[in-house]
């Protein structure tokens, strides 16, 4: 009837049905023995009553007899009256002070008084006693004494308790083997009902153990219930659980569906409960709420202590201890930060959660700038290598006498102008191969924490020439899915942008300062001069320069941030800038995990 149960699931030793089946028995059997020990009492009882009437009514005939009789033939009608009820019948007068008169037993009268025997106490009191068993210190035998008060004299009758006695005395027991027959047949008959009630709970709880798993309900499970009041109720519960499953298969579609939306929207959503708990974030969220927050943001719910966020904090708390209707409640606010502008958004919803959105509305104002000035952009930066080149070379050819260090020197400037010509070109080679064919990148399992640090052992000599020290965070082996020369470039070139403008004797930290499911959030920081806030969101352009002048001073091509942006753009994440409140320059982005 039980299945038989799983290494890893609880042993029942006994199933429901046999517990019900065994404690109903149990007190309908102690019920049994209470009814049989009753009547077996009453059945003794009887017998003993019966008895004592029987040795009653001989006193009584004996007495009257006697009365008849004059005294010196009390003794032949003794023996008559004794050979004719039973011969071993013990007949014994005394008078009312107990002083035995006549006893049939033996012609020597007993001395003693019988005022202290149960059967005589008893007589004197209510006209008749009797004492089932007691030992006679006359005979030494045991035996049933009835006595009879008839005022004058007490007469006692006794039978030996004997044999025959004990037999005739005891309870018939023809009544207990019927009453034993009547509780096996009814016990067999309940032993088939809990078969069927425990039938009926087995095949629940296997329903129950396959729900809790949340798997699939065969078909044919209705059918192994049984046809009773039970079955019913399991075969309703069975149709409410196929219903709510697929309630739920749908709401998990729609959900699904919610999540994509999300996560591919332009804007940052947040949605979190009453207590302000998350219940769903995007990336865009993170990374927004990251660049307007002082300090990088270890969970979602930090934000609320963000100062930028004050408002609507306020806002949440004031509209959850409103009692107004139920209608939803908005809030938008502006925030204008390292260099960005964004709109906020509010929603709070009838049950008091809340909805938060973050738009960034310079972005596509500068994507459209960034279009326009690229090709203008891409002509400027090759003009001016080009001029130079031919400039130097146009005075040596019209200049018949220059000296020859002359010569030599504007020939190391041409020569450098054309390695800077080439490191532009190989540059813009590597953008439009990102931009135009990002799917046929090669992608393999990179060990970021190890490419950072062969970087950082790579420019060891720069650094030390600067004075600069390079703080590495990053935990060993956080392993992602990527194109390894495009992760070397990111990190390269940040680290080369902090080498070039950050200063001297500084400090540059990197860290993996937190992870999700999908996403690694890094941080690249300096504590240098940083750039002024009008610059941040412009670092990313293409041929983008801070100062102009230093930067073709010292070799830049102004591509290597915007690298860095097509770089981790291709491996799934976003990148921002923003100044530290101690000084210096941040760069936060994410990496998608490895699938």
């Amino acid at each position: 009837m039980d299945t038989a149960s799983k290494p890893n699931e609880p042993r029942h030793i006994l199933s429901f049905s046999r517990k019900l089946f065994l404690s109903v028995i149990l007190l309908f059997l102690i019920f049994v023995g209470s009814v049989i020990t009753y009547q077996y009492q009453r059945e003794k009882e009887y017998k003993i009553e019966l008895l004592n009437l029987q040795l009653q009514d001989f006193n009584e005939d004996l007495f009257h007899r006697l009365q008849e009789t004059p005294d010196s033939l009390w003794t032949p009608l003794i023996q008559e009256n004794i050979l004719q009820a039973d011969k071993e019948l013990r007949v014994t007068i005394i008078t009312p002070e107990g002083k035995v008169i006549y006893d049939s037993y033996e012609p020597g009268l007993p001395t003693d008084n019988h005022l202290d025997r149960q059967e005589v106490r008893q007589a004197l009191k209510d006209q008749r006693g009797y004492d089932v068993r007691r030992t006679s210190e006359t005979t030494g035998m045991s035996y049933f004494y009835s006595a009879t008060n008839f005022g004058s004299c007490i007469i006692r009758s006794a039978l030996p308790y004997n044999v025959d006695l004990i037999n005739h005395l005891s309870a018939d027991w023809h009544y207990l083997w019927f009453t034993l027959f009547v509780t096996i047949v009814l016990v067999f008959i309940y032993y088939h009902f809990t078969s069927r009630l425990g039938t009926a709970i087995t095949q629940l709880r296997q329903f129950a153990k396959r729900a809790d798993k949340n798997e699939p309900i065969e078909t044919d499970l209705q059918s192994a219930f049984p046809h009773n009041e039970l079955g019913e109720i399991s075969q309703h519960i069975i149709q409410i659980y196929r219903r709510l499953r697929e309630t739920k298969e749908a709401l998990y579609i729609e959900r699904e569906k919610l999540i994509t939306h999300l996560q591919t929207s332009h804007e940052g959503l947040g949605v979190f409960t009453k207590e302000k708990k998350e219940i769903l974030v995007n990336n865009l969220f993170i990374q927004f709420s990251n660049l307007i927050s002082d300090s990088n943001l270890e969970t979602t719910e930090e934000i609320f202590s963000v100062c930028e966020f004050q408002k609507i904090t306020d806002f949440i708390n004031k509209s959850q201890k409103s009692s107004l209707g139920k209608e939803e409640k908005r809030m938008s606010l502006t925030i204008n930060k390292n260099g960005r502008i964004f709109i906020v958004e509010c929603i709070i919803f009838q049950d008091l959660s809340f909805e938060i959105s973050i738009n960034d509305i310079s972005q596509e104002e500068e994507q459209i700038r960034l279009k326009r000035q690229l090709t203008q952009n891409i002509a400027h930066e090759l003009k001016t290598p080009v001029s130079s080149i031919q400039g130097y070379l146009e005075t040596i050819l019209n200049a018949q006498d220059l000296p020859q260090e002359k010569m030599q020197t504007f020939l190391e400037r041409c020569y450098a102008q054309s390695n800077r010509l080439t490191r532009l070109l190989r540059d813009i080679s590597v953008l439009t191969r990102m931009d135009e064919a990002a799917n046929l990148i090669d992608m393999e399992k990179v060990d970021v924490s190890l490419l950072v640090g062969n970087i950082v052992n790579e420019v060891a000599l720069e650094l030390e020439e600067k004075n600069i020290t390079v703080v590495n965070s990053l935990k060993p082996h956080i392993l992602l899915r990527g194109n390894y020369s495009l992760l070397y470039s990111i990190f390269r070139n940040l680290m080369d942008n902090a080498i070039a403008y950050a200063g001297t004797h500084i400090h540059v930290h990197i860290s993996c300062f937190r992870e999700d499911e999908n996403f690694y959030y890094f941080s690249f920081a300096d504590t240098g001069v940083g750039v002024a806030p009008e610059h941040l969101n412009r670092l990313f352009e293409r041929f983008y320069r801070v100062d102009k002048g230093r930067s073709r001073k010292l070799g830049g091509t102004g591509l290597g941030l915007a690298i860095v942006k097509n770089a981790v753009l291709i491996h799934g994440g976003t990148i921002s800038a923003k100044n530290n409140p101690g000084g210096g320059l941040e760069f936060v982005f994410t990496l998608a995990k490895e699938k």
